[in-house]
């Protein structure tokens, strides 16, 4: 064959290979089809039906599984009650649960049909599978037929004593449901909820407390025996149950425990040949505060402690928000590492993380400087992460270093230059914070935010100069230079706000001396422009020009004359024009010498023309405002109240961190996200902490101890024997251990056991001589007194 033959035999052969597996494959892959378009294929609701009244379970069971798909999607399955809840009574569990699903759904639709199976539930209550028991327990408190309730009450007493801390658990759960069924159950729900609290097993209690916060929350006094049992038992709850524990202890914690606080004096190291006597003088010195913890409180948060390592977030943050609401500050600080940790959380995770930690920052921010590197801003954040580390920075700015001073300074001036005017006018105000909170680096501050008030962006030059007229404020005679370095700026400028606060500064330090002040000079470059100012900047050019007048006009009083009348005669002018008169001679007298002209000011010539160029400007509000400037003025002689509604000094602005707000709210409650929308109360239902009860009024501390008392699940308790052996031998005081029982007698040791029994082995041996020897005594005496018994009968007889 030649090597051509066989190369196409071998390419035609590869190509029927793979259209062999291209059929086999397209054939199954319909095969595959079929079968899921059969499977999946919607039954009649006669088919339904039939296989819900066949007597084998596994129809059944499908039957069921339909009717709960059919439910799911919204489908309507209330024919099918009557067919289905008659197969309550299987013995088969997965058509029982499947049961209970549909019962639970429609039982408020078909009250009496769902009566109807009340009896069976009960039944079920007894059954020997606890499952069932806590699966029919839960069925019946669901079933919302208020007739039951009763009925539910009885159950849920069942479930109290049951053995099995399941069935305990569900009728701890059920407890508000039976509640909001008829609430005047109330009484004896009360009894089940303390049987239920004093649970030995711990998913148990943290049910019990949550039907608890449901159900009677001002309840406290059903706490008090089982605070220390609630505290050892919350490491081991399930992480609801944590959170709702940490909930209740709280509130009992404000309820019960009095805030007390103690002055201790700072610590002071003494030199080698420092006088003794030194501190007796310094009587006047106070002692730090330092709140002083009760013993059961720090029992409760050294038991909170452990849950800082939770896996769930919402248990860290019930954590610090405990911690923070009842412990000292090296609790505070313990926490803050794991709530930083929260934040390589998703996103949304992250964002509530964050509220939360700009409120513990609100109260103590020293607790986050080591970890401050975590809050610096990272290109992909996006704005509601990157607003709140913004906030963290400047809150913890003050107690870092100053290398980590310098990195934030850095950090926030880089995104000064970022394209997103957002997250500039963000970073802006953050370096204005920062110079706020600390005054030792204002000035670098400053000097930052006047490198950007001659960037070309306009909004990042306008928020710069609302930033700098703020901190200029705090210290205006320092800062008389840079005013005058931002008005040099004013021929570039053409932010029409930027503009405004630049002009508001210079009339503001229109005040200083004359050969210093520079408002006038400006107040004349403005007023060639005038007419194409913008309207804030006219505002603005009007209330400068006022108080440049007012300035002049205290440094110049006029006379009590008014300069501007016609002066009046003198008394011997009037005199002799009258006498004139009278002789005939007025017309021929010669006129008076005319008074030489005065020269006005001309500031008072640039006060009239900035009144008049305002008087024909289009603005409604300027040219009523220029009324008003112009009335207060108008008597030049009387500037009292002009004075004191134009110079009056400006309180010193300051800008509040954005979350101030927030800091009342409770840590990881919506409101505390929400605050912006709901205002400070917070969302409706939200509810506080109760202020800490007064130090004289709390309850006393031997409520707090546990009665020691046994709790028996059901009628009776079968003890097995070696338990009852060893509560017979605790009770005599007879045991094996270290220290001394009630009896007053010492455990022993091993070797005193061994000894014991050597010493009891040769008491044995010495018994058993001394036996020995009474034994033969005992023969002797009986020999003799048989032959004196023989010698008597020969006596006789003789």
């Amino acid at each position: 064959m030649s090597p051509l033959n066989f190369q196409w035999q071998t390419i035609f052969f590869e190509w029927s290979t793979r259209d062999l597996t291209l059929e086999a494959a397209q054939s199954a892959g319909s095969a595959r089809s079929f079968t899921s378009r059969a499977a999946t294929k919607e039954l009649s609701f006669v088919q339904i039906k039939k296989l819900l009244d066949s007597r084998h379970d596994k129809e059944i069971l499908e039957g069921l599984r339909k009717v709960i798909s059919m439910m799911y999607r919204s489908k309507p399955c209330l024919p099918f009650f009557s067919s289905v809840v008659k197969n309550i009574a299987s013995p088969n569990i997965e058509i029982k649960k499947l049961v209970y699903i549909y019962l639970l759904h429609y039982a408020e639709s078909e009250p009496d049909l769902a009566l109807l199976s009340i009896n069976t539930i009960q039944k079920s209550l007894t059954d020997q599978n606890p499952q069932v028991r806590a699966m029919a327990l839960r069925v019946m408190s669901g079933i919302r037929v208020p007739v039951i309730s009763q009925i539910v009450s009885l159950g849920i007493k069942k479930g109290c004593g049951d053995m099995s801390p399941h069935v305990r658990k569900a009728a701890a759960l059920a407890i508000p449901k039976c509640y909001r069924l008829d609430p005047s159950t109330l009484p004896q729900l009360l009894d089940y909820l303390s049987i239920l609290l004093g649970d030995k097993q711990y998913y148990v209690v943290g049910s019990a407390v949550m039907a608890f916060l449901e159900v009677c929350p001002d309840r406290i006094e059903l706490v008090h025996k089982q605070y220390r049992s609630l505290v050892r038992k919350l490491v081991d709850m399930d992480e609801w149950g944590q959170l709702a524990t940490i909930r209740l202890l709280t509130v009992y914690s404000r309820r019960c425990f009095p805030r007390r606080i103690k002055k201790v004096k700072p610590s002071k190291t003494k030199g080698f040949y420092d006088d003794e006597d030194a501190d007796e003088d310094d009587t006047d010195l106070k002692g730090q505060e330092v709140q002083v913890l009760d013993s059961d409180l720090e029992l409760f948060l050294k038991g909170c402690k452990p849950l800082l390592y939770s896996r769930n977030s919402a248990v860290v943050v019930a954590v610090v928000r405990c911690f923070l609401n009842l412990g000292t500050p090296e609790y505070i600080d313990s926490a803050t590492g794991a709530l930083v940790a929260l934040l390589r959380s998703p996103q949304d995770v992250q964002y509530i993380v964050l509220y939360n930690i700009v409120s513990v920052c609100l109260v103590r921010p020293q607790s986050f400087v080591q970890y401050t590197t975590h809050f610096l801003l990272h290109t992909i954040d996006p704005p509601h992460i990157w607003r709140l580390k913004m906030e963290v920075l400047t809150l913890v700015f003050p107690h870092c270093n100053a290398h980590m001073k310098g990195i934030i300074l850095n950090e926030l001036e880089h995104f000064t230059k970022d394209p997103n005017n957002e997250l500039v006018r963000e970073s802006v105000r953050a370096i204005g914070r920062c110079a706020q909170i600390d005054t030792q680096n204002s000035l670098r501050c400053l000097n930052l935010l006047l490198k950007q008030s001659t960037s070309p962006d306009g909004n990042l030059v306008a928020e710069a100069l609302t930033v700098i007229r703020h901190l200029i404020q705090q210290d205006p005679p320092s800062h008389k230079w840079t005013v005058i370095k931002l008005a040099k700026n004013l021929d570039t400028m053409t932010n029409p706000q930027a503009r405004a606060s630049i002009i508001w500064l210079v009339g503001e330090f229109s005040g200083v001396a004359e050969e210093e002040n520079i408002a006038p000079d400006v107040l004349r470059i403005l007023a060639k422009g005038f007419a194409s100012e913008s309207k804030a900047a006219k505002l603005q050019i009007v209330l400068l020009a006022a108080k440049v007048f007012v300035h002049h006009l205290n440094r110049n009083p006029p006379s009590t004359k008014s300069t501007t009348s016609a002066p009046d005669p003198s008394p011997q002018e009037s005199n002799s024009s009258s006498l004139l008169e009278e002789n005939g001679f007025r017309e021929d007298a010669p006129p008076p010498p005319p008074a030489p002209p005065q020269s006005e000011h001309p500031i008072v010539i640039l006060w009239r023309y900035i009144l008049l160029l305002a008087r024909y400007d289009t603005s409604y509000d300027l040219r009523d405002r220029t009324r008003l400037y112009k009335a207060l003025l108008a008597d030049p002689s009387s500037t009292q109240l002009a004075n004191l509604i134009l110079l009056a000094p400006k309180p010193v602005p300051h800008t509040p961190s954005p979350s101030e707000g927030r800091k009342d709210l409770l840590l990881g409650s919506s409101s505390l996200v929400l605050a912006d929308a709901t205002g400070p109360s917070g969302l409706p239902g939200y509810e506080g902490l109760p202020d800490w009860v007064k130090e004289g009024e709390e309850p006393s501390p031997k409520l707090r101890d546990e009665s020691g008392g046994k709790v028996e699940y059901g009628e009776k308790r079968n003890v097995p024997a070696g338990e009852m052996l060893d509560s017979a031998l605790q009770e005599q005081g007879v045991g094996i251990g270290a220290g001394v029982k009630a009896n007053g007698l010492k455990d022993k040791s091993l070797d005193d056991w061994l000894a014991e029994d050597e010493e009891g082995s040769e008491e044995s041996s010495e018994e058993e001589e001394t036996d020995e020897e009474s034994s033969e005594e005992e023969t002797e005496g009986e020999s003799e007194s048989e032959e004196e018994g023989e010698q008597d009968r020969l006596v006789r007889d003789v």
